[in-house]
């Protein structure tokens, strides 16, 4: 049995470390999307498969470069109070490149101070930054039930958090949805399986300078 010289060794050692770099190098690593919202991005009232979080997964493997995994968090009912206090597990569990925030209607619709919603979204922002995670915001808005100056005043939670971090911001995920032909359940608060991809349409574009 023939014993390799000194320089044989080096030069297969060397051969092995360049095939598992190119290797490495064909197939991007994969990075996390954490989507934590509520009953607008878990499905309410409709199949999961039709949902805008799926018809996401389908378009990120067609039309972004990179290897993304997308976790969604959401939950029927969850207001910003319960996603901040679950977002620190989140984190640590995804350890996601990107967050998508996608939560108030429910504190809205229950009339919760702006000032609470603001501080809780606030801290989910800091708290997904300091992960290291970029994070997209997205809007909502609300009927005038409580009266014209809360409406306001809880719609610019959202925009004056996206100037004050400098977010990638969607103002109105609803849009064109709330007021489209068959796009609303019969609750006239939760979209249809027909709306989700305008649903999807609404954040792409946002979303889509992140991912690259």
């Amino acid at each position: 049995m023939k014993t390799l010289l000194p320089t044989q060794t080096l030069f297969i050692w060397l051969f092995l470390v360049l095939v598992s770099f190119q290797s490495q190098a064909a197939e991007p690593q994969q990075k996390n999307l954490l989507i934590v919202g509520d009953s607008l991005s878990a499905a309410y009232g409709i199949d999961s498969d039709a949902a805008w979080v799926e018809l996401l997964k389908d378009r990120l493997e067609q039309e972004t470069p990179g290897n993304w995994n997308v976790a969604n968090a959401s939950i029927s009912g969850e207001t910003t109070d319960g996603g901040l206090r679950r977002l620190p597990d989140l984190l640590d569990k995804h350890d996601p490149a990107i967050v998508v925030i996608e939560l108030g209607g429910n504190d809205g619709l229950r009339g919760f101070p702006p000032n609470v919603i603001r501080t809780n979204l606030a801290k989910m922002i800091q708290l997904s930054q300091q992960h290291g995670a970029e994070v997209l915001l997205v809007g909502i808005e609300i009927p005038p039930n409580y009266g014209q100056r809360y409406t306001t005043a809880f719609a610019n939670v959202f925009s004056s958090l996206a100037e004050e971090y400098n977010l990638s911001f969607v103002p109105f995920f609803l849009a064109d949805v709330y007021d489209g032909e068959a796009m609303m359940q019969a609750d006239g608060i939760h979209p249809t399986a027909k709306a989700q991809p305008q649903l999807l349409d609404n954040i792409w574009s946002e979303l889509l300078a992140l991912l690259e």
